[in-house]
C-alpha cells in the first residue's frame, strides 16, 4: 500500500510538518501520545494515555497557514465550538465527555479540544448489531436535537462508535450546528436551518439502519432513494464533483493511489484500516 504513495504535504495537514505533540497536560496530569488516528487538512486527532489512568482523544484543529493567509484563528474557532457542544451535551449518554483545557509545555493550546476515549470500533459497513442498537442511537439523536443542535456529519459511519458491549456512541462534532442560548442566532432563519439539518440527521441514521437492520423497519421505509429529501439530492450534485476532484488531486500529488480512496493513503485512519468501504 505504501510503495507508490507519500505523506501529505504540509499544506494539506492541519499542523503542517508537525505531528500532534508527544505529551500534553490535562488538569495538571501528563498524557502520553500512543497513536495518531487521523491528520488531514482540518485537524490532527491523536490518542493519549493519562497518568491517572484515563484514555483521551485530543483533536488539534488547523494551525498551518494557507499561503498568504493565517489559519490559527480557524483552529481556535473550531475547538471552541466542539468543546462547547460537548459540554452542552454532557448529560446525554452515548456522547463523550469533554476534558481540558489542553496544555503543552505549560501553555494552553487554544486550537485543541479533548474528550474521553470510547473503547470500541467504528460502525462497519456490514456489521451485525443487536436489536437495541438503533433504538439506542435514535435516543441519543433525539436528546442531541432536544438540546437545539444537529450533528450534520452523521452520514459518515466512522462517527458512530460501537463500544465493547455493542452499544452506540456518537462522536465528532466539528461540523455540528447549534442555536446559541440567546441573541440573533436564535431568529427564524437559524431555527429553520436547524430543523432542516435535524431532518438530515434522521435521514442519514435511517439510511444506516436500512443497510444493517432493515428487518426492524416497515416496508415503505426500506428504500433510501424514496425517502431522500430534495436538499440532500441538491447537495450531492455539488459535493460529489468536489469529492472526485479532491481525490484526483491527491492521486496527482501521489498521496493516494488508484481511484483516490482514503484507504490508499500511507497512514489511513483506523476506520479506513478496518473498513475500506468508508468514503
Amino acid at each position: 500500500m505504501t510503495g507508490s504513495t507519500r505523506p501529505r504535504p504540509p499544506l494539506l495537514r492541519a499542523l503542517g510538518g508537525n505531528d500532534p505533540p508527544a505529551t500534553i497536560e490535562l488538569d495538571g496530569v501528563t498524557c502520553r501520545r500512543v497513536d495518531i488516528f487521523k491528520h488531514d487538512a482540518f485537524a490532527a486527532t491523536a490518542l493519549y494515555e493519562a497518568g491517572d489512568g484515563r484514555t483521551i482523544i485530543c483533536k488539534f484543529n488547523r494551525a498551518q497557514p494557507v499561503p498568504g493567509l493565517p489559519a490559527r484563528w480557524l483552529g481556535r474557532r473550531l475547538a471552541r465550538r466542539e468543546t462547547a457542544i460537548l459540554r452542552r451535551l454532557a448529560d446525554v449518554p452515548g456522547i463523550p465527555d469533554a476534558v481540558g483545557p489542553v496544555c503543552v509545555d505549560g501553555r494552553s493550546v487554544a486550537h485543541a479540544t479533548a474528550h474521553v476515549f470510547i473503547p470500541g470500533h467504528p460502525l462497519g459497513r456490514d456489521e451485525r448489531v443487536d436489536d437495541a442498537f438503533f433504538p439506542r442511537l435514535e435516543a441519543i439523536l433525539r436528546e442531541l436535537h432536544a438540546h437545539e443542535a444537529a450533528h450534520v456529519d452523521l452520514n459518515k459511519r466512522e462517527n458512530i462508535i460501537v463500544d465493547e458491549q455493542g452499544r452506540p456512541h456518537l462522536i465528532d462534532y466539528q461540523l455540528h450546528f447549534a442555536l446559541p442560548p440567546r441573541g440573533v442566532g436564535r431568529l427564524w432563519p437559524a431555527r429553520r436551518l436547524l430543523r432542516v439539518l435535524q431532518r438530515a440527521d434522521h435521514y442519514h441514521l435511517l439510511k444506516h439502519r436500512i443497510r444493517l437492520r432493515a428487518d426492524q423497519l416497515p416496508e415503505h421505509l426500506r428504500c433510501p432513494d424514496a425517502i431522500r429529501p430534495w436538499w440532500i439530492r441538491a447537495w450531492r450534485c455539488m459535493a460529489t464533483p468536489w469529492r472526485q476532484s479532491r481525490r484526483r488531486l491527491l492521486v496527482l500529488l501521489r498521496v493516494r493511489r488508484g481511484r483516490g480512496l482514503p484507504e490508499s493513503e500511507r497512514a489511513p485512519e483506523p476506520a479506513m484500516r478496518q473498513d475500506p468501504w468508508i468514503k
